[in-house]
């Protein structure tokens, strides 16, 4: 028997959409204060031993940076071959919201696990980093799969923008309260800073745990269920699974725009997680100075996802995004080459700029390119397993070339060529296209064929 009690999803409705935009509010902090800002800086600060950037991991020895990118492709890499299994159950079950609440709540319980990381405890503490970047990652399938639910096509990319900005809004002023506590622990009663940074581990499971419930409060309970009684639900979900990527294959501007994307996120993705090691390990910028930049990345990151979404509308969405990809690339080299913390500070904030505006619209111009569906959940665990995939070659291929090598500078240098590939594809797509999409993505019908 099918279930019942779906809440009718109207497009539109400002309560749900306020409810959504608040889950980017809320996991937010956790790519700022635990992947960007202070937790790689602590990482880095307590695995150096005895003046040795090798450290012994379950026995094997291996570098602290080399470490520490290899975790997060081991993460993502288990996300990427779970996720689109759990994201077709997900669609079959109607429960997208239940997978959603249970990865967010996992993620946010090992940032707090952080507090116990220390030098005596780098296995615990890298199992603890490792299981909130699986919680992450996996919510966000979910999350993602929602926006073409709640949102007319017209308001997708402004409503994207604005969940991009609330989630920089939202680790902003968290950042800020840990900025304050690590500043002036002595006056608050904390003795040391090493203290006060895992203090700040604590605050982001508390505000990840707290905030995600807004989310969960006003979001449908159930999506589109399809399950009936008696029916497996394990193979039923690799089933999904499989008519998704059938319908996908009749979709070459869809499979295209995958493809573009992967490569971006590569570079993307990779340049976020290892800025601040290369910061603090190439540079030596002392930890509050890499914060206090970071942070400037994040309300660059605001404006940045809005100026993209006004693009879009002038250029449409395929142009904005290959003017990103190409700024990427002039960054990327820039970074090759920096030596002073001032030329940092000035590539961090064309980072910050350049960040918010292509996650912003690339999250946005996916949902606008998906044909009429009720597997959504099942359609965005596509774009994050690219996603995932591309998180994973990415970290994976800089630990191996600062392995091989001994230099990170050799390893940021790579990243050039991820965003070389994906600009050659974005301008395949905008010649292809033939048109200007405003202000929605206007797509060929026999690009994209109907449910079967």
């Amino acid at each position: 028997m099918a279930i019942k009690d779906f809440r009718p999803i109207k497009k539109g409705d400002k309560k749900t959409i306020r409810g959504w935009l608040a889950y980017d509010w809320a996991n937010s902090v956790f790519n700022l204060t635990i992947s960007s800002a202070v937790f790689p800086a602590y990482y880095t600060a307590i695995t150096q031993i005895n003046g040795t950037d090798k450290i012994n991991f379950f026995g094997f020895e291996i570098i602290n940076t080399v470490l520490y990118s290899w975790t997060l492709s081991a993460a993502y890499l288990l996300v990427a071959i779970f996720s689109p299994y759990l994201a077709a159950l997900a669609d079959y079950t109607g429960r997208r919201k239940l997978f959603m609440k249970i990865f967010a709540w996992m993620g946010a319980v090992s940032c707090g696990l952080l507090y116990f990381f220390n030098s005596q405890r780098i296995e615990f503490g890298i199992l603890a980093f490792g299981f909130a970047t699986i919680g992450y990652g996996a919510s966000l399938v979910y999350y993602n799969s929602f926006l073409p639910l709640i949102a007319e096509p017209k308001d997708q990319d402004m409503i994207s923008a604005k969940g991009f900005s609330m989630g920089y809004a939202g680790a902003i002023v968290l950042l800020l309260i840990n900025i304050i506590t690590i500043q002036f622990h002595k006056q608050i009663g904390i003795p040391d800073a090493m203290e006060a940074q895992r203090i700040a581990f604590v605050s982001v499971f508390l505000w990840w745990f707290g905030f995600s419930f807004v989310t969960f409060t006003r979001l449908p309970k159930y999506t589109f269920g399809e399950r009936k009684k008696g029916e497996n639900i394990w193979k039923k979900g690799y089933t999904e699974l499989i008519d998704v990527f059938k319908i996908a294959k009749k979709t070459p501007l869809l499979l295209s725009f995958l493809f573009g994307y992967f490569f971006m996120f590569m570079g993307v993705q990779t340049v976020m997680s290892m800025a601040t090691p290369f910061a603090s390990k190439e540079l030596n910028i002392q930890i509050m100075i890499l914060i206090v930049i970071i942070l400037c990345i994040q309300f660059l990151g605001i404006a940045g996802a809005y100026l993209f979404a006004f693009v879009s509308k002038k250029i449409g969405n395929f142009k904005a995004l290959t003017t990103g990809i190409f700024l990427w690339i002039i960054i990327i080299l820039s970074v090759y080459l920096v030596q002073t913390t001032g030329q940092f500070i000035i590539i961090a904030c064309c980072v910050g700029l350049i960040m918010g505006g292509s996650q912003s619209l690339a999250r946005s111009t996916y949902s606008k390119l998906l044909p009429e569906t009720k597997k959504h959940s099942s359609f965005f665990s596509f774009f994050d397993v690219m996603e995932k995939l591309a998180t994973v070659l990415g970290t994976l291929s800089f630990g191996l070339i600062e392995n091989f090598t001994g230099s990170m500078r050799n390893a940021v240098f790579a990243i050039s060529g991820f965003f070389f590939i994906s600009l050659l594809i974005h301008l395949r797509l905008v010649y292809n296209s033939g048109q200007i999409f405003i202000p929605t993505l206007s797509i060929k019908p026999e690009l994209t064929p109907p449910l079967e």
